[in-house]
């Protein structure tokens, strides 16, 4: 027997009018979006390791968990983590290989399964749809309880806004608007068990520093709520459905250096951090059920 497993970057790529999409069989999530020159997504090279999380899918949980523990129908629970005092962070699929399970030139759904294991003993059948248009990315997330008991989880995902900069700290030249009114304050990215009001109004960026797991999202007529970020490049606009009552906003302050505060991460998730513990708007699915999220991102190039 001489057979090997490819060890090629696997991914599919979507093209609708000059936008092209590239999404990671490593993780399922957005390595890149390209519109004409403009690099929407701040991503990375195909088959490298990304910093930050960028463009994941965070599942069976977003963000971070407090020394990896939790607990579920009296059951003591241990998820992996990288040392003493560290949290466990953002889901089990970062890793994961997915495959395609639909294709067209401007669509494309992958999938996984979230196998039981120790520290998350339940199985989550996950699938993901991006629609591209010329001005528009469409993403929903689709997650099934393929167990045999109810199953808690909370998801997210992982992109990083790009509107022209270039070199480190150049987001803080962005003008930037988002639709919350209630922060987690947080030490170390875990909640403290006080909130904040939050004035989404940022305007220009300059030298502030984010990362902050806000909800109370201010919804427009349809239900949605609507995240702006503008710069040289153009104008970026994220919207989430009623189904990710939580965001994580991130200037990218702890990145390594050539990637820090040069883009910003907008988090759509369906729960704050160490929600796994504290039982914060956790989705529970009985077997057999499903949950459905979907977010948009729409772009307008500067003059």
């Amino acid at each position: 027997m001489t057979a090997w497993p490819s060890t090629e970057p696997a991914e599919v790529e979507l093209v609708s009018g000059d936008a092209r999409l590239a999404v990671d069989l490593r993780g399922g999530g957005l390595r890149a979006l390209t519109v004409g020159g403009w690099e929407v997504l701040d991503g990375y090279p195909a088959g490298t390791v990304p910093a930050g999380r960028r463009g994941g899918v965070l599942l069976p949980w977003p963000n971070r968990l407090r020394d990896g523990q939790w607990a579920w129908e009296g059951r003591q629970l241990q998820l992996d983590v990288a040392g003493p005092g560290k949290p466990a962070a953002h889901g089990l699929v970062t890793w994961q290989s997915w495959s395609v399970l639909a294709r067209h030139a401007d669509a494309v759904t992958v999938g996984t399964v979230v196998e039981a294991r120790p520290g998350y003993p339940f199985r989550l059948a996950a699938a993901v749809d991006s629609v591209l248009s010329p001005d528009r990315l469409t993403v929903t997330v689709r997650v099934r309880n393929a167990g045999d008991r109810p199953a808690p989880f909370g998801v997210g995902m992982h992109p990083y806004l790009s509107v022209g900069a270039s070199q480190d700290g150049g987001i803080g030249d962005a003008e930037l608007t988002v639709p919350a009114r209630t922060a987690l304050d947080l030490d170390g990215g875990l909640p403290t068990g006080t909130r904040r009001p939050f004035d989404g109004a940022v305007g220009r960026i300059g030298e502030r520093a984010l990362d902050d797991a806000v909800t109370d999202l201010e919804r427009d007529d349809d239900g949605w709520a609507r995240v702006r970020l503008r710069g040289a490049a153009g104008a970026l606009e994220l919207a989430v459905d009623g189904s990710w009552p939580w965001l994580q906003v991130y200037s990218g302050d702890t990145l390594p250096e050539g990637q820090r505060r040069r883009s910003l991460a907008v988090e759509p998730m369906t729960c704050p951090p160490n929600a796994l513990a504290d039982g914060v708007d956790l989705v529970v699915l009985d077997p057999g059920e499903s949950w459905t999220g979907t977010w948009t991102l729409s772009w307008t190039a500067g003059a």
